[in-house]
């Protein structure tokens, strides 16, 4: 199915409408990279499998825009299902780089056939189920917002979607919208050593070369911080979610057994460090607890600590030039 057959009645700009723009571009990779020998053509196969591989932002925006919306609506199937197919077709990608590095020519075209495939049911699945479906339950609201948080993620596409809906000029002197102040009109506040304006707050989180998430106490996400360079994407479609759905299923045993013992006080920390796009991260979960050891939820920290790792000895000069 392309995009002139699923896609005629939703407006351009709508999430819906971009799947389906990148479904043709997945369809028109998909059919070049099965007629590519990697033996005899390794550079356009190299450079198919590369655009290909940019699914990855697709996957990234179901996982942390379109299911979250859908859990808000009682569809939990998506997040739960579809992730962990999400998730066979990354490790899919891995095992190709690596044999790509390695230029084993002979694996690569055993397992090419074997990603075609997977991705080729992945998008059936989305067409004949999840997209369908999406458009029942999900409000136009939902939809407008989901746009919105799209942006900090990115698309497959050369350019950037329409926004959604499409913005029209609405003259000053005809603009009667009642809108929620999104500043303080206090200059600072008193934290526990010092003053700061809100503005140097969300300033200090951004400039943090940190991975932050807090997760309140009934377990939903209620913030995150908005690094240059985050080494996890998020976006704002988890702000209300429940943490179990933010993490990949093979991983929410673990997230939930932390959770349990940070409510009862039995412990207070817990680190991991994993090897994650060839750069080693290092994550760290503390607990939050008010001044009377109230338990009011949990901190997540990531940190890319590749290159800390590597210091040696001393460095006392500025070498900027």
């Amino acid at each position: 199915m392309n995009d002139t057959q699923n896609n005629t009645a939703i407006p351009e700009g709508h999430p819906v409408h971009t799947y389906f723009q990148e479904t043709d571009i997945i369809h028109k990779l998909l059919e070049e990279l099965a007629i590519t020998n990697p033996m005899t053509e390794a550079q356009k196969f190299f450079n198919i499998f590369n655009e290909l591989y940019t699914i990855e932002k697709r996957f990234q925006r179901k996982e942390n825009q379109l299911f979250p919306y859908l859990e808000k609506r009682g569809w939990n199937g998506p997040s739960q299902g579809m992730w962990s197919f999400h998730d066979n077709l990354r490790d899919q990608f891995r095992l190709m780089r690596k044999d790509i590095d390695a230029r084993d020519f002979e694996t690569i075209k055993i397992n090419t056939p074997y990603l075609i495939n997977g991705i080729y049911r992945l998008m059936q699945v989305e067409e004949t189920v999840l997209f369908p479906n999406a458009l029942e339950i999900l409000t136009d609201a939902d939809w407008i917002e989901m746009r919105a948080g799209e942006e900090e993620i990115g698309w497959m596409l050369p350019k950037a979607p329409l926004p959604y809906p499409k913005e029209e000029y609405v003259h000053p002197s005809q603009d009667f919208t009642q809108r929620e102040m999104t500043f303080s009109l206090e200059n600072t506040t008193h934290y526990d050593e010092g003053y700061m304006t809100v503005e140097q707050v969300n300033l200090l989180l951004k400039t943090m070369p940190l991975d932050i998430t807090y997760v309140d106490e009934n377990d939903k996400v209620i913030f995150y911080n908005r690094g240059e360079e985050r080494v996890f994407p998020r976006s704002a479609g988890i702000i209300g979610r429940e943490v179990r759905f933010c993490h990949p299923p093979k991983s929410v045993g673990t997230v939930l057994e932390i959770l349990d013992k940070f409510r009862k006080g039995e412990q207070n920390e817990s680190a991991f460090w994993i090897n994650y796009k060839e750069r080693l991260i290092y994550i760290r979960y503390f607990a939050v607890r008010d001044a009377q050891k109230n338990y009011k939820g949990v901190i997540e920290m990531s940190q890319d600590i590749t290159d800390i790792k590597n210091i040696e000895g001393e460095k006392r000069l500025l070498d900027w030039k």
